[in-house]
């Protein structure tokens, strides 16, 4: 087992996550090809594989117990993370991952060459781009501010579907900024091993309309 295999089940085990072999395979793979594009196209600024289990892979685990729908979009995806992340051990039916960012799309379509994941499609534009959609779920990590994350996709969440926001420390001022017609389900301290700070998700849902 080499260190980046053995790193990583270890955090697993922290986490309480369990995966199966293949998945582990992919994840490390994963890992592999970040490095490699990297090197030429600074797609983050994570340079050590070790970092990248850490900072990437982890950081995504921690919200898959709160990302348990059917579908998802990711807001801001960068090099995949975390939505790539979460569709390599998740079965979701659709996942889209959305960032304008040229060399990070190019990347996200070689990464889906490698994985068996035909319900996976890159988004190459900005969030507000986008056409109509009906998703149960939208996340992002540090992607705006709260209540711009919200602007920018209200036409891509389902009647009752609700935002994924993944922060450092707990963003009380944004949170009192969101608008009227939102209202925040629940703020989660993450427990994220090897992390080098903070970690939250804010769930944030429509309010119901007293009139409907």
């Amino acid at each position: 087992m080499n260190t980046l295999e053995a790193l990583l089940e270890r955090r697993l085990r922290e986490l309480a996550v369990n995966l199966p072999g293949d998945t582990l395979a992919h994840l490390l793979k994963y890992v592999e090809l970040l490095m490699r594009w990297n090197q030429t196209y600074n797609l983050t600024a994570v340079r050590e594989p070790l970092a990248m289990i850490d900072r990437h892979i982890v950081d995504s685990l921690a919200v898959l117990p709160y990302c348990q729908r059917t579908d998802l979009i990711d807001i801001g995806t960068g090099p995949g993370v975390p939505g790539l992340v979460l569709a390599l051990t998740q079965p979701y039916e659709q996942v889209w991952l959305v960032d304008s960012n040229g060399k990070k799309a190019r990347f996200l379509r070689e990464c889906l060459r490698h994985f068996p994941l035909p319900q996976v499609t890159v988004h190459e534009c900005r969030a507000e781009q986008l056409p109509t959609a009906q998703f149960g779920q939208i996340i992002s990590r540090a992607y705006s501010d709260l209540s711009t994350f919200i602007a920018n996709t209200r036409q891509l969440l389902a009647r009752d579907g609700r935002w994924l926001a993944m922060k450092g420390k707990m963003p009380h001022a944004e949170i009192a900024k969101l608008p009227a017609d939102v209202v925040v389900e629940s703020k989660i301290a993450l427990q994220v091993p090897g992390a080098d700070g903070e970690r939250c998700l804010v769930t944030i849902g429509r309010r119901a309309d007293p009139h409907s």
